[in-house]
């Protein structure tokens, strides 16, 4: 499963307004979770900016033993592609690492809050991804 940028800040922020929802799923989600250095720059930074430690993110994703996905030169080309495909939607660049990242694994499954992009996003077969929470 896809591990987005949302549910992070909103395990770790509890003025988040998903901190209650995401919370109670993390439990249960989090040993079958992979997410990308994308996912986790923009949650530092998020972090950071709401007053949290810009380190916790990271701390918290390596505690979890969720693994962390770099990108290879092929991939981020498609990194490129998809940003231009789905320009209107928008995608930004940590999205989109992770919808290359599910295209090689084989992944339709995202914990996520992005409920307009990732409703969005079709994997390289047209699949679309289901999204957790529901």
């Amino acid at each position: 499963m896809l591990l987005d940028t949302g549910p992070l800040v909103g395990v770790l922020d509890s003025r988040d307004q998903w901190h209650a929802v995401v919370r109670e799923a993390w439990p249960s989600l989090v040993a079958r979770c992979v997410t990308t250095e994308a996912v986790l720059t923009e949650t530092c930074h998020l972090i950071g900016r709401g007053g949290g430690h810009p380190a916790l993110p990271l701390e918290f994703v390596l505690g979890a033993g969720v693994p962390v996905v770099a990108l290879d030169t092929p991939a981020l080309r498609q990194v490129a592609l998809l940003m231009r495909r789905y320009e209107r939607v928008p995608m930004d660049y940590a999205d989109a690492t992770l919808v290359a990242v599910a295209d090689v694994l084989g992944i339709t499954r995202a914990f996520t809050t992005d409920r307009k992009g990732f409703g969005a996003y079709r994997g390289a077969r047209g699949t679309a991804f289901e999204l957790v929470p529901t």
